[in-house]
């Protein structure tokens, strides 16, 4: 008798053991959570702080733009499994730097500085810079930062983003590319930026 006490003793203790041990369990899960959404909200605010810096969007500048490869800013495709990023950069046109300009006599470089005066800014313009377009492919993860890290010269209309779903997607696959487009829009959202679907306009 006092054998089978002392077992049923030790095995309401464990029981005990366990429930605590569970209860702990739910409540570091808990206080992780908090922590989690506690650094993201944090990060987020950082980063909708540092877009904050590029203007908001003028609409007028890209209302009429019909051709996804006249689109000046940042362009998003969504895939169903990463997003690719499309961004043009713009440079100075080799041979239009001070040093260049300064060669050769006085009285030739005051001929070039009347031809230059004498010439249509819309000729003349062309000249001055050379634009290029990179793609990035991301995980849907890392868009955030990828926006944040471009320069103001990427973001010629603005604080503004098209975004459209990718036309190789898989028909099957439809589906998730929607999800990752929502998202993706909420996500653009958080971050203060404009989006403009395509094709939807």
């Amino acid at each position: 008798m006092t054998l089978l006490l002392a077992v049923a003793i030790v095995a309401c203790h464990k029981e005990e053991q366990a429930v605590v041990g569970v209860a702990q369990n739910a409540v570091n899960a808990e206080h992780k959570a908090q922590a989690d959404a506690q650094a993201a909200a944090s990060l987020l605010e950082h980063q909708r702080a540092q877009l904050e810096s590029i203007p908001l969007p003028a609409k007028s500048l890209y209302i009429n733009v019909r051709d996804a490869s006249s689109w000046a800013n940042p362009f998003l495709t969504v895939n169903a499994d990463s997003v690719t990023l499309r961004v043009n950069s713009t440079e100075a046109a080799p041979g239009t730097s001070t040093s260049a300009k300064a060669t050769g006599t006085k009285s030739s470089r005051s001929k070039a500085a009347r031809r230059r005066k004498a010439q249509p800014r819309s000729e003349a313009q062309p000249h001055s810079e050379v634009k290029s377009k990179t793609e990035v492919k991301l995980r849907p993860e890392d868009l955030a930062q990828a926006l944040v890290a471009l320069p103001p010269t990427a973001w010629r209309y603005g604080r503004v983003i098209a975004i459209a779903e990718s036309p190789t997607a898989n028909p099957k696959d439809r589906p998730n590319v929607r999800r990752n487009v929502e998202q993706a829009m909420q996500k653009l959202n958080d971050l203060g930026i404009v989006v403009d679907e395509w094709p939807v306009r």
